[in-house]
């Protein structure tokens, strides 16, 4: 009788740690099984602990774990591949259970457990493979007794056995959790733990209370299910997350859990993803907690979601050009051509641009420049007009943030206008003094020809707004009159047909987006069930565009979500990370895109890896040299799979260098392409430029990206802040100081955790006030 065979995602994750050629054997054994589970070579047999559990003959050393889960549709045995174990490593007392929260498969592997946690529980281990007894040695003389010392007091003192019970902790683990008395012995036991149970165990263990772990962490995952949904292994099968195996599995194993990790979705994001929502929904939480992957899944959910058809309903929108590049390549991996074609990918200035050249009479031709022309533009004419009251950027920020952001058109809507958030007060001269210079500053921009991207999105989002009002005056018209004498209404109005650009809208990076796009994707969408869907974390936020989102039309009272588990950066890197964004002894505070505070309470990590390194050098030639060195050693890292000890892996796009100095990048390219024979491709607005071995960019450029090593070199004093920046505002503008000072601790943060694995953040001179000094 044949077989489907399903990978469990730990399984799956474990093979990937596997040499090549075991895995080659495990495509073997499932392409074996899948015809014939029965065959005498692969000697199924169940464990004694728990007879659901199976272990069949891999090679003459390893062993699959096997959980029977009843019959598919066709008649066909269903079988889970739990474990890939050596021999050694498999136990009698190895289980599968049904999730009482979440009514999915669990494996609990005890054998990966320290032995002195399971001493203190008093759990012992059967090999189910045992080895040959050893000859019996010589009993050695008894030695003098020692002093046994005072058992250490538990770690998780903040919840009892029935608790863990109720959040969702696996029954196997239970007792063991509770006999932990350190963290090392934790992370020994939940590396063999299902994923609601390692998070209910991290979460307590970081000082989560149990019922901020019931709201944060088991109530999005809970399912309602009866006595016997927690007895059927079919149904629960369902509910899990697997990979089927088929002829494409060779190909993920191939290619490693770095690329897997990128689109693997996690319970608690599966309930955001799948939700119904009654209007725009946010989903915040720190870097590599998922943001990007739950907005990924969440326009695939959307997609097999809609009615035969070839437009383009949905839209995908970022920040920047090069994030959409690299959100194209993941949902390419996640949609059928078919439903990829269903999905508009466009960064929000591109959407911007796209909207005017479609108003022949909205100026379309006009050359844009970037803010830093802009202010350039700004400053020669405070020379040429003698103003030293105002610097350029001062009234640079309030034209953009005051008057393109609520878009005032006269001088009196300007002077009656809020300034929120903009630090330094202006009265009402002043506001005609301001008025004045900036009139004088677009007419000058009018006559060149040009205009900002900031310009550009206020006149799109008028535009967009404009056509939604026609939008609802027709919709108006036609309740009124009972659909009839529409056509000729149409006709008279140039409205044929006229409808919203989009059904759903996903936005990722959501954080520095301007009040104008805001303005314009509300109006692009019809307001209603599952209209927007907004992914962000203001601790990133390193543009200055602080909006609130009630004032430009989108409420997400009771629809907000908070991932506090980062599945990307490791607990050492994450450690010295938020020491930058959340210093001891200092009050920083972040807004959450609405009239709130963000908070990074409860943020964690459950992977491990080497601590960062932090590098002084003697000079900026030393640094470089040092730079060299570390790369070329991380190269042979990834290219011998750590001397055989692990995978090998391609360098080119899992090793990066991020500059804090603009100017240096060049510097740094060429030193690197001459004295050490590294290839590298420049970041750019449009990605990498190139196939080189490393990428290189400025802090900016990594924005929304990932590596698995990361160096930052010259993070300095003097760069991170730059002093001619925040000194500036130190006495003048306080409150435009500590923006600044948030702005550069945010870069430095978004910098940081970028890393997966390694991290190396080096300078030269003094190190940056933001670096952790232990």
């Amino acid at each position: 009788m044949t077989a489907r065979l399903s990978l469990y995602q730990k399984a799956e994750q474990e093979l990937y740690k596997l040499d090549r050629s075991v895995k080659g054997k495990f495509y073997d054994f499932c392409h074996r099984f899948r015809q014939d589970p029965d065959h005498p070579g692969l000697d199924l047999k169940p464990l004694k602990g728990d007879g659901r559990v199976f272990r069949a003959k891999i090679d003459q050393a390893y062993r699959a774990l096997l959980a029977k889960a009843g019959t598919d549709e066709h008649g066909r045995q269903s079988w889970l591949v739990v474990a890939v174990r050596h021999r050694k490593h498999v136990y009698e007392e190895l289980s599968v259970a049904i999730n009482r929260i979440t009514g999915e498969i669990e494996f609990v592997d005890l054998s990966v457990v320290g032995q002195s946690v399971l001493q203190r529980a008093g759990v012992t281990l059967t090999p189910a493979d045992p080895a040959p007894e050893p000859e019996p040695q010589q009993t050695p003389a008894p030695t003098e007794q020692q002093p046994t010392a005072a058992p250490a007091a538990p770690l998780l003192t903040g919840a009892t056995g029935d608790e863990l019970r109720e959040l969702g902790v696996a029954d196997q683990l239970i007792d063991l959790a509770l006999a932990v008395t350190e963290s090392a012995e934790l992370d020994q036991l939940v590396a063999g733990a299902p994923l609601l149970s390692k998070d209910i165990l991290y979460g307590l263990a970081a000082g989560m209370s149990v019922e901020a772990v019931r709201k944060e962490i088991t109530a999005p995952v809970e399912v309602e299910l009866d006595d016997g949904d927690r007895q059927d292994l079919g149904a629960a099968l369902a509910r899990t997350t697997v990979t089927t195996i088929d002829d494409d599995i060779r190909e993920i194993l191939e290619e490693g859990d770095f690329r897997a990790w990128k689109i693997f979705l996690h319970p608690t994001q599966a309930k955001l993803v799948n939700r119904h929502y009654q209007g725009p929904a946010r989903v915040s939480g720190g870097p590599g907690t998922g943001k990007t992957i739950v907005a990924l899944h969440r326009v695939k959910h959307l997609a097999k979601q809609l009615p035969p058809g070839h437009g383009k309903p949905i839209l995908l929108t970022t920040f920047t050009k090069n994030l959409t590049t690299d959100l194209r390549a993941r949902l390419a991996s996640l949609l059928d051509p078919e439903l990829l074609e269903r999905v508009e990918i466009a960064h929000i200035d591109q959407l911007a641009a796209r909207v005017l050249n479609e108003n022949p009479l909205s100026g379309s031709g006009k050359q844009r420049i970037y803010d830093s022309t802009a202010i350039t533009m700004l400053r020669q004419l405070l020379l040429e007009l003698d103003e030293k009251r105002w610097d350029p950027e001062f009234l640079y920020e309030e034209w953009e943030q005051v008057i393109l952001g609520q878009s005032l058109g006269t001088r009196k809507a300007y002077f009656d206008a809020r300034r929120a958030g903009r630090g330094r007060s202006v009265n009402r001269p002043e506001r005609a003094q301001i008025w004045k210079i900036l009139e004088q500053f677009t007419a000058r921009l009018d006559k060149e020809n040009r205009e900002t991207w900031g310009q550009a999105a206020e006149r799109a989002a008028r535009f967009e707004i404009g056509r939604d009002a026609k939008i609802k005056a027709r919709q108006e018209h036609k309740d009124a009159v009972d659909g009839k004498d529409l056509i000729h209404r149409d006709d008279s109005s140039g409205m044929r047909y006229i409808g919203h650009r989009y059904r759903h809208i996903v936005v990722d990076e959501a954080q520095d987006l301007r009040s104008a796009h805001w303005k314009m994707l509300r109006a692009m969408v019809a307001g209603g069930p599952n209209d927007l869907f907004i992914a962000g974390d203001t601790h990133q936020r390193i543009y200055d565009q602080q909006v609130t989102l009630g004032t430009v039309g989108i409420n997400i009272r009771g629809r907000s979500s908070r991932l506090t588990l980062s599945y990307r950066t490791t607990k050492e890197i994450l450690a010295r990370a938020m020491q930058v964004v959340d210093p001891k002894g200092k009050t920083v505070s972040y807004d959450d895109l609405d009239d709130g505070t963000d908070t990074l309470d409860g943020y964690r990590s459950v992977l491990h890896g080497p601590a960062p390194e932090l590098a002084p050098c003697d000079s900026w030639d030393d640094e470089l040299a040092q730079l060299a060195t570390t790369l070329v050693a991380w190269r042979e890292e990834l290219t011998t799979g750590n001397g055989g000890n692990g995978p090998r892996r391609d360098p080119r796009g899992n090793i990066a260098v991020c500059v804090a100095d603009r100017d240096s990048v060049n510097q740094v390219m060429y030193h690197l392409a001459t004295t050490a024979g590294i290839t590298v491709a420049e970041l750019t607005k449009d990605g990498p430029k190139g196939n080189g071995e490393v990428h290189i960019g400025t802090m900016h450029r990594f924005k929304g990206l990932e590596y698995q090593k990361l160096a930052i070199v010259g993070a300095r004093d003097g760069v991170i802040p730059r002093t001619t920046v925040v000194d500036r505002y130190r006495d003048s503008d306080p409150q435009r100081h500590a923006r600044e000072e948030l702005k550069a601790r945010s870069l430095l943060f978004v910098a940081a955790t970028r890393a997966r694995d390694t991290l190396r953040i080096s300078w030269h001179d003094k190190p940056s006030p933001y670096l952790p000094t232990a």
